[in-house]
């Protein structure tokens, strides 16, 4: 209860463009129906998620082609899977369910023609070969949530934690395709802060599919977004991303990440955190374009 009265942000990567959005709107709705406690929403942040599939799914052709993962030939083929793709979201909507899970497999194979051409990539960071079933090794970070200690301080009792679950991926297929870009709006324009950051090799959640529904989203401030200037985001002196901002919307493209931008460049992450939540994430930026200029 003590600490209902401090600012909240709600951030995550992934599939968390899907539920972090559904989640803020939920809260937003709470706080303006005076249901139970009020949470003192500022804001919240996605990191090369998977939030508006239509646009995300069109841009995986354009981004392999770009990145050099695919030939012009391969683009042409794969691309003409796309108007089918975007037919089955259509069906799906936002609240369907065999015609989401249909869509899911409808879409997918986009992303599989791509992953078949580009010979064992890691769909997460393109500059690196997929090694074992996630592509990354992450047995260190299983063995250490589920000593003893950990658990007993995260109160899981004996729950076993695994990194990717088969059960719970099955479980949400049908909300995969789904769109969760339609709560947003309402969010922005009552000032609720959102930020999207990507690293730029990432495939799986690219952030060239991520600028695109950033940019295409409708609200009041749109035009003012789509015209503003792109600026460095810059830590310790040197470029560490490009940042795009106006009012409470910010779209960050990462260099040298990939999917887990906090994994591939930390101190870049922590500073775009802590100056998003200060409300000074493009200070620094607009003054190194000002001195560029001068």
């Amino acid at each position: 209860p003590e600490l209902a009265r401090n600012d909240f942000y709600i951030t995550g990567e992934s599939y968390a463009g899907h539920y972090i959005p559904a989640f803020a709107a939920r809260v937003h709705r709470g706080n303006k129906a005076e249901d139970g406690i009020h949470i003192n929403l500022k804001g919240f942040a996605i990191g090369n998620g998977l939030t508006d599939p239509a646009i995300q799914y069109k841009a995986y052709p354009d981004y392999a082609l770009d990145m050099g993962l695919i030939k012009k030939t391969d683009y042409s083929l794969i691309n003409k899977l796309v108007p089918v793709c975007e037919f089955a979201i259509k069906l799906c909507g936002t609240d369907g369910t065999i015609s989401c899970m249909a869509s899911y497999f409808v879409c997918n194979t986009i992303f599989a023609s791509i992953i078949a051409r580009a010979g064992g990539i890691n769909y997460y960071d393109i500059r690196k070969k997929c090694e074992g079933s996630l592509c990354y090794d992450f047995s260190n970070m299983e063995t250490f949530l589920n000593k003893k200690s950990v658990r007993d301080a995260l109160g899981v009792g004996n729950i076993e934690f695994i990194s990717c679950s088969p059960t719970m991926y099955q479980a949400m297929l049908v909300d995969w395709m789904r769109n969760l870009e339609v709560g947003i709006p309402a969010l922005l324009e009552d000032g609720v802060k959102l930020l999207v950051y990507a690293g730029e090799y990432d495939l799986i959640c690219n952030w060239l599919g991520n600028s695109r529904w950033v940019h295409a989203m409708q609200w009041s401030g749109r035009k003012e977004f789509v015209a503003s200037p792109e600026v460095p985001f810059v830590v310790d002196g040197s470029e560490a991303g490009v940042l795009k901002t106006h009012g409470p919307l910010g779209f960050l493209k990462v260099h040298d990440a990939g999917h887990m931008v906090p994994m591939d460049q930390p101190k870049a992450a922590l500073e775009m955190l802590k100056r998003w939540t200060k409300g000074s994430l493009a200070e620094g930026g607009k003054a190194e374009k000002l001195f560029a200029e001068m």
